[in-house]
């Protein structure tokens, strides 16, 4: 999809909810505003800004049932709930006629390739984060548009001192396979290698707040990715991005990110992965060299100011497209 130029002064007003904490700071890196719900229970999505990501003014909560009042631009849905019900539970009606943007941040978990995604109305503009999520969905022949990520990590320097590995993964033993907790598993019996995330106090180190991973991670030789089935970890964007030599299976959307030995190490087998990360652990400049060309490629790829322009194309798209068709009605 040919996405439109921008133009226009006018600071957009976008409603979404706090779904994808890391993913919702960057969006909000752009130049427009951010209101998003909260709410006195708790449940997904109503947490407000939470205290977690230093997000900017541009961020405001709303308590949910003030939504209602507000004046938007766009909405924009992240999960099949949000779409299903909770757009009809927190927003009023004209704001339901806005402009609507769904952003997919997962490839189908059921029988794919056959999954049909839940959008089935050409006049909601569907992105998926990945090529990969695009190719797994059946996307019912509706055009859609992949945008990739965009990662900005403080600039802390890779120094790889410790001789252990490092995997930064939410609740992977509640999420298991797919997450590649067997793989974890193996790993660990033939290399050091740690584990960070919420839900990793049993397992691994228990969680690090994403301000303060930077300077976590960058002692560690190199970063595993053990996961099956996902789109693209954005904690694989920031590593490479501070030239840590990456290492994980070269399923979904890695497979097109890194060059084997070059730009990291990625394979189907699991021993040729364990051996790769034993060199990487005898050989600190080679997980330097590797980690360098990694850096190069993803300062590029995952480049925070395309990744905003991208979003500010797709919203004024979208806004332009729901004012044509009012016109045309």
């Amino acid at each position: 999809m040919q996405l439109p130029s921008v133009t226009g002064q006018k600071t957009l007003k976008i409603f979404t909810w706090h779904i994808h904490g890391t993913y919702l700071y960057y969006l909000s890196l752009g130049s427009y505003e951010i209101y998003i719900p909260v709410s006195k229970e708790a449940k997904p999505g109503y947490v407000g800004r939470g205290t977690t990501f230093p997000f900017g003014e541009n961020v405001h909560e709303v308590d949910e049932e003030k939504v209602k009042e507000l004046e938007l631009d766009c909405i924009l849905f992240q999960t099949k709930k949000n779409y299903l019900e909770d757009q009809y539970e927190t927003l009023s009606a004209e704001q339901r006629e806005l402009p609507k943007i769904y952003l997919e941040h997962d490839p189908p978990q059921e029988t794919t390739p056959y999954t049909k995604h839940v959008i089935t109305d050409s006049n909601v503009n569907l992105v998926h984060v990945t090529h990969f999520n695009s190719l797994l969905w059946d996307n019912n022949n509706l055009p859609f548009t992949v945008i990739e990520h965009g990662v900005q990590v403080r600039d802390v320097p890779y120094s790889g001192e410790l001789e252990r590995g490092i995997v930064v993964i939410n609740n992977i033993e509640r999420r298991g396979r797919r997450l590649g907790l067997d793989v974890f598993l193996e790993v660990q019996k033939h290399v050091p290698i740690d584990l960070v995330g919420m839900g990793a106090g049993r397992l691994g180190l228990g969680e690090v707040l994403h301000p303060e991973l930077p300077g976590f991670l960058s002692r560690y030789r190199f970063f595993f990715n053990p996961i099956r089935f996902t789109s693209l970890g954005l904690a694989v964007c920031e590593a490479m991005t501070m030239g840590i030599p990456v290492v994980g299976l070269a399923t979904t959307e890695l497979a097109s990110v890194i060059k084997n030995q070059e730009t990291g190490i990625i394979h189907t087998d699991i021993d040729y992965l364990i051996s790769a990360m034993k060199d990487l652990l005898s050989n600190p400049e080679k997980a330097r060299q590797i980690g360098a060309a990694g850096q190069a490629m993803a300062k590029k790829r995952f480049d925070i100011q395309r990744f905003n322009a991208d979003w500010l194309r797709l919203f004024k798209a979208a806004i332009s497209k729901r004012q044509i068709a009012k016109i045309m009605l």
